[in-house]
């Protein structure tokens, strides 16, 4: 009777297994029929029926820089700003060094209104932003991860070796990895303190007051428009609390952005 009723029970989670596995299957290919249909309605200049397509796709849970990458271009085909504007910065976000990303995310931002110079930065900043943006942040750690790999196997060929040449070679082959691990580690932290404190958002209102307070009768301090990207720090009720590349701060009401 025992060995009926747990092989009942191991049957009942097969069961659940398959129909779990059955479910994710249809929906993994519900979400691909709808970005395949995406893309020929796109190719036939069906550009609203594409978007319904693309976000159905991200509504199923499924996102990916392709689709967001499409679901900008048909946006900009419309001449959406805002909406061009945000699903670039989510693709590139998946992306981080596509280029075409890069172009079109370019050439969408050369649609906006307000034209703010970024803050100058000093070489040595630029040069490690440069280098930070090589990878996100699971691409550093999987860098750190192989280089500490490589540096292990490397000093203990060193350690255990006989020959004077190989020896001299892995040492060698060992301290530059971990080095560079040591580097590539680093890099991930600041990564992933990029990902923690930094919140970016893109304005989706025509047209926004940016005040110098969390309410509509405070003095407004500048106006923004539709597709301008901002950096978000503080939270207060309905507002947020933005600040432009040039530095600029200013409060914003929520529901003039989108967060990135």
């Amino acid at each position: 009777m025992k060995t009926q009723g747990l092989m009942s029970r191991y049957s009942n989670i097969l069961v659940a297994l398959v129909v779990v596995l059955c479910v994710f299957s249809a929906s993994a290919q519900t979400a691909q029929q709808l970005f395949e249909t995406g893309n020929s309605q796109y190719a036939q200049n069906n550009y609203e029926e594409a978007i319904k397509n693309y976000e159905q796709v991200l509504d199923a849970g499924y996102e990916s820089a392709e689709v967001y990458y499409n679901l900008a271009n048909a946006n900009y085909k419309l001449n959406r700003i805002a909406p061009s504007v945000y699903n670039y910065e989510k693709a590139l976000a998946l992306k981080p060094n596509d280029k075409e990303i890069k172009n079109n995310l370019q050439f969408a931002q050369n649609m906006t209104v307000d034209a703010i110079t970024p803050l100058p930065e000093n070489t040595f900043k630029k040069w490690w932003n440069q280098l930070l943006n090589l990878f996100t942040l699971d691409g550093w750690a999987l860098v750190t991860v192989v280089l500490i790999v490589l540096f292990t196997l490397s000093f203990l060929v060193y350690y255990f070796g006989s020959k004077t040449v190989l020896k001299r070679s892995f040492f060698t082959i060992a301290f530059v990895s971990l080095g560079l691990g040591l580097l590539s580690l680093t890099l991930a932290f600041q990564a992933r303190s990029n990902e923690k404190n930094k919140r970016f958002a893109v304005v989706f209102s025509p047209e926004a007051e940016i005040k110098n307070a969390p309410n509509m009768g405070s003095e407004e301090v500048f106006v923004l428009h539709e597709g301008t990207k901002v950096r978000v720090i503080e939270e207060q009720g309905d507002w947020q609390l933005i600040r432009l590349a040039d530095g600029q701060e200013g409060w914003i009401p929520k529901t003039y952005i989108k967060l990135l």
